[in-house]
């Protein structure tokens, strides 16, 4: 069971972490992926502005069990069969990556919000756009009727505070190339680098929640 006193201890932290950073006004999106209900009624308790889900089964089983306590993300690789289901039920797209998924949003959630999200650690195992394909993609986006919010990106898996601050100056800057307002960078392990290099929306998981073990929603 989640602790909810617990979370928004933890929430407070975060948000003092970011403030040390230099953040300000940076957006808290708590990762329930993997955690219940619980961990879902406990970030809206705790006030943070969303929360973001990988898988979308476990999200669909969480709608059916009363998900509509807060905005849902979805942050996760997108398939574009997965887009049918899920519209309606997502409030931000965090993970919009290429032509495919671009399309089957257009005609299932025409007038969606999205971020493109960015391929700036040149990771096999991490999804995003290359940044020199951005231009292009983010154009067909807008073609489609979606609505183009801002940037993410995934820093480096097992890379150093030198690896990370790359990765995130990069996104920054593709951010204010585009006049865009949101810049998604940011995880349990090097948002506060994140938050320096200028990210105005977290994505934190186990840092309020502990270690992620799978259960059922």
């Amino acid at each position: 069971m989640i602790d909810a006193k617990e979370v928004a201890d933890r929430v407070a932290h975060v948000r003092s972490e970011i403030s040390n950073a230099g953040g300000s006004e940076v957006s808290l999106i708590a990762v329930t992926k993997s955690f219940g209900i619980d961990a879902l009624r406990a970030a809206a308790a705790a006030g943070c502005e969303g929360v973001g889900e990988n898988y979308a089964q476990e999200l669909l089983e969480k709608v059916r069990d009363g998900l509509a306590l807060i905005d849902v993300h979805f942050i996760g690789a997108l398939q574009s069969n997965k887009v049918r289901p899920l519209a309606g039920h997502v409030a931000l797209w965090q993970s919009v990556d290429r032509e495919s998924v671009v399309d089957e949003l257009g005609r299932r959630a025409p007038g969606a919000s999205i971020l493109i999200q960015v391929d700036t650690t040149q990771e096999p195992s991490k999804g995003g756009v290359a940044p020199e394909l951005l231009d292009a993609l983010r154009m067909r986006a807008e073609s489609a009727g979606l609505i183009v919010k801002g940037l993410m990106t995934i820093g480096p898996t097992d890379g150093t505070p030198q690896d990370c601050e790359k990765s995130f100056e990069i996104l920054r800057r593709l951010v204010n190339e585009h006049g865009l307002s949101v810049c998604s960078m940011g995880m349990s392990a090097d948002y506060r680098i994140a938050v320096a290099c200028g990210s105005t929306m977290v994505r934190v998981g186990s840092g309020l929640f502990g270690d992620r073990v799978r259960v059922s929603p």
